[in-house]
């Protein structure tokens, strides 16, 4: 199975025909990104364990990568041409998880199985255990620097494939995330396209209370990133900015996306304690409601 070939596919000289699909294509991103908030506080409130705030904010933008922008085959999951994804935020795996299942690489059962011993489903992503997980993340800050070289690879190699990087904006405040901007810049990975989840918490409080990290925009633009700035759950800003990165040339693309911590369940958004804290039984029930499931 193939995602993403046959997107935009319409007669040459229709405008109209193109942005009819469009409207389709992003209607159903956002049925889809619903979904997988679903899976994604299921799968926390049956296991006791993980993340929640980070992998809601995030939920659209996985998405969009998944169902709609990334090259990749379920059923061959090292095809060399495939478009690579780094979870470098690795706690909010559950986000990827839920992604992964409902795209077909496993069976959605095993997401009842999240952080249990023996399961695939480990607290942050192993390469080693689950299939269509690209590499082990989670100690933060280093996911940028696996993404560069796995892109200055895919260029030396000559293969037409792109690598994007999730971050959080909290991991940002993590030295090691700017040396490998600075050298992404240098080597011009015009091929490399790195997301910031920017929903403005982390697990000790407000990012800016903790280590203040504007101006994210022009720091990223000193080290020769071309920068887009969205609304990170707007499903049309989304498809229109990985549309743009992918026809730069000569320079990385950073995402700024603006998002909300628990984004989706009225009492998780915006709340630093919902960091690492899973929903009870009741949060659960008022999940499920708000997210029409």
């Amino acid at each position: 199975m193939v995602y993403n070939e046959e997107i935009f596919v319409v007669r040459k000289g229709d405008p109209m025909a193109a942005e009819a699909r469009k409207s389709a294509d992003v209607a159903r991103l956002r049925e889809q990104a619903r979904k997988l908030r679903i899976e994604i506080v299921k799968m926390l409130a049956e296991s006791g364990s993980g993340h929640t705030g980070g992998s809601l904010s995030a939920a659209d933008i996985v998405t969009a990568l998944y169902f709609y922008k990334m090259r990749h085959r379920v059923d061959e999951p090292k095809w060399p041409e495939r478009d690579r994804f780094i979870l470098s935020k690795g706690h909010a795996a559950p986000v990827l998880y839920g992604a992964l299942a409902l795209a077909g690489y496993f069976d959605k059962s095993l997401l009842g199985n999240l952080r249990k011993i023996g399961c695939p489903l480990q607290g942050h992503p192993s390469s080693k255990l689950l299939s269509g997980v690209e590499v082990s993340t989670g100690s933060l800050g280093q996911g940028l620097s696996i993404a560069n070289g796995i892109a200055l690879g895919l260029k030396l190699d000559k293969v037409p494939a792109r690598v994007y990087c999730l971050l959080g904006d909290g991991e940002t405040q993590e030295g090691q995330v700017w040396e490998a901007a600075m050298s992404a810049g240098h080597y011009q990975l015009d091929n490399l396209c790195a997301i910031v989840d920017l929903n403005s918490l982390q697990i000790d409080g407000r990012c800016e209370d903790v280590m203040r990290i504007d101006p994210v925009g022009a720091k990223w633009q000193a080290f020769g990133w071309n920068t887009i700035e969205i609304d990170g759950h707007d499903m049309q800003a989304i498809v229109a900015a990985l549309d743009v990165a992918e026809t730069v040339r000569g320079r990385p693309t950073i995402i700024l996306a603006q998002t909300v911590k628990g984004k989706g369940v009225s009492v998780f958004e915006d709340k630093a304690e919902y960091h690492g804290v899973t929903p009870n039984r009741e949060e659960l029930a008022i999940a499920l409601k708000e997210l029409g499931e």
